[in-house]
């Protein structure tokens, strides 16, 4: 099923430059303490992706890497500024080294315009940089340690192992090919320069995943060219084994290998620092902690929600954030991973403006990748919002435009397509391909949308109905992205069992509000598009989960089938 898909964006060197020294000083403006540390890292995830972006643009011109004047300077930079987030983590968030010479970042100004790749392990699954340095302190590697991170988040967390261990510089590398099949392409000079290291080898990523084959690449290539596999160390981000594509042989050597990692639990949780435990951050916006942090996550969250067990909403514990409860001044507060960075940053923003027009409670702050909210008292209903409601909700998403790119309708039509195809066969693929029709014929407007429309995400607690989890869908690390508003309109008609009626007339009222018409046409192939993405992301559900989450999925399933069903106006197999 086609249902992931990697956020890229066209950014300028030199506005990027212009963002991270605007970071910095605004971080050496700020009195010590956590904030100031996020916006420390915050900066260096940014140079992490102008440095990964330059990278990628030399791999691109010369199809393999290369060691370059320009690679140079930006590893030095990143290594440099992964010191600076180290003695900060370190000393408490009370020490601040001494700002970076503008140089490097003067000489990287003018790379033009670079592809950056968001990294998913801040942005989505609570990965720290601090915690890399935490295994490499642990490690027992010396300053010797050739340090090579993958591209694209694997870059910034090499600095922060290469910072921790005393190593003088750092290399990245990006693997290729096929996905379950990766391998590298470096050209004679940085291939000398790599094999030139006395001491061990330390390959830094976040993962592994499926088959594992970037860690595996990179340690295909040093035993090729002559480095004994007791030499190379991994630094990954689970402690799990590769996943069912990997090879054999792959398999083998992960078992065997040294690796090195440090949980989230015992980076924030259970830290043995005070400074660095997650109740301890949280005490700084809403006070002392009363009771000790209740975990939400793998949709626990659904204990505390008013309906019994046996009509709990479906789940996907495995992709789920990280999310806790907290009680602190007689009140409950939910604590949820949003992202490290600038990625966080953005979700704090859309949350004051979604409480602003009032979809949710205002939050209180943000404190190293965690949002903090008041939690909302939901109360028992079994009815929907009204269509004033999810009016004014659409209306708002259409207005916020497009942050990053988003899937384009081609692009969209091809995933529906394949996902049908492979759900019920070629026969499906062809009906939903002439149903489809040529994407040309719309001009879609990208906007924040949700993504997120389900019944299950709107409660009804003191002051009306509120709309959860509105933050995180459109930047998400799936293939969808920022849509046309179409798209929760399509997504409201199929979630909140409207009929064709109030979808024809919610469509009419938001083209209304919105000034531009939203024709049933392009509703309709939104339609089939939504409904072939949740088939997918929830049939993938489906295998990855036990029996008692598998039967809240299954009905979930059967009702896309059955409104794809009507939608293509065909009878599939059973």
């Amino acid at each position: 099923m086609l249902v992931y898909g990697d956020s890229e964006r066209s950014e300028n060197a030199g506005a990027l430059v212009a963002d991270i020294r605007a970071r910095l000083a605004a971080y050496a403006a700020m009195p010590a303490g956590l904030e100031r540390h996020q916006a420390l890292v915050a900066a260096f995830i940014r140079a992490s992706e102008l440095v990964q972006g330059m990278a990628d643009a030399e791999f691109a011109a010369l199809a393999a890497d290369e060691i370059s004047q320009s690679r140079q300077i930006g590893a030095a930079l990143l290594l440099g500024l992964a010191q600076m987030v180290l003695e900060s983590w370190d000393s408490g968030f009370t020490n601040m080294h001494s700002l970076p010479d503008g140089t490097a970042l003067d000489l990287l100004s003018g790379a033009g315009t670079i592809r950056t790749k968001q990294a998913e392990g801040y942005a989505f699954y609570a990965l720290y940089p601090e915690a890399f340095s935490a295994a490499a302190r642990q490690s027992g590697l010396r300053p010797d340690t050739t340090v090579i991170g993958i591209r694209s988040i694997g870059v910034g967390l090499a600095a922060m192992v290469a910072a921790t261990l005393g190593a003088r510089e750092i290399f990245s590398v990006r693997p290729t090919g096929h996905p379950f099949d990766r391998h590298l392409a470096i050209r004679p000079s940085l291939a000398k320069r790599l094999l030139a290291g006395r001491g061990d080898y330390a390959i830094v990523d976040e993962g592994p995943g499926l088959s594992g084959s970037s860690f595996n690449g990179v340690a295909d290539w040093l035993v090729e060219h002559g480095i004994a596999e007791q030499r190379i160390h991994f630094f990954p981000s689970h402690d799990g084994a590769l996943g069912s594509a990997a090879r054999d042989e792959h398999r083998q050597r992960w078992a065997r290998a040294r690796k090195h990692y440090v949980s989230f639990d015992q980076l924030v949780f259970n830290a043995p620092h005070p400074e660095h435990r997650l109740e301890n951050w949280l005490a700084t916006i809403v006070g002392p902690l009363q009771a000790p942090l209740r975990d939400l996550s793998g949709g626990t969250w659904r204990t505390l929600r008013a309906e019994p067990l046996e009509l709990w909403p479906p789940a996907d514990p495995a992709m789920e954030k990280r999310k806790f409860l907290a009680m602190a001044n007689g009140r409950r507060w939910l604590a949820k991973f949003v992202g490290v960075g600038s990625s966080g940053q953005a979700k704090l923003k859309l949350a004051d403006e979604l409480a602003q027009a009032g979809f949710a409670p205002a939050p209180a702050g943000l404190c190293h990748g965690f949002l903090i909210t008041p939690w909302l008292e939901a109360q028992p209903t079994t009815s929907v919002p009204s269509m004033d409601r999810v009016l004014d909700y659409l209306a708002f998403r259409a207005g916020r435009p497009a942050d990053s790119p988003g899937a384009s309708l081609p692009t969209l039509f091809s995933m529906a397509i394949h996902n049908f195809g492979e759900h019920w066969g070629e026969a499906a693929a062809d009906a939903v391909r002439t149903a489809l029709g040529d994407p040309g014929r719309f001009a879609p407007v990208p906007c924040q949308t949700d993504n997120r429309l389900h019944a299950w995400e709107w409660v009804h607690g003191p002051d009306g109905w509120s709309k959860l989890d509105g933050l995180d869908h459109h930047a998400s690390h799936d293939l969808l992205g920022c849509q046309d508003i179409a798209w929760d309109l399509a997504a409201a008609g199929v979630e909140l069992d409207l009929s064709a009626a109030q979808c024809a007339a919610l469509a009419d009222a938001l083209a209304a509000r919105i000034g531009r018409p939203l024709s049933a046409e392009f509703l309709a192939a939104n339609r089939l598009c939504y409904l072939a993405f949740q088939i997918g992301l929830w049939t993938m559900a489906l295998a990855r989960n036990g029996e008692d989450e598998q039967r809240r999925i299954k009905p979930l399933i059967v009702r896309y089938e059955a409104q794809a069903r009507r939608a293509l106006q065909w009878q599939t197999p059973d």
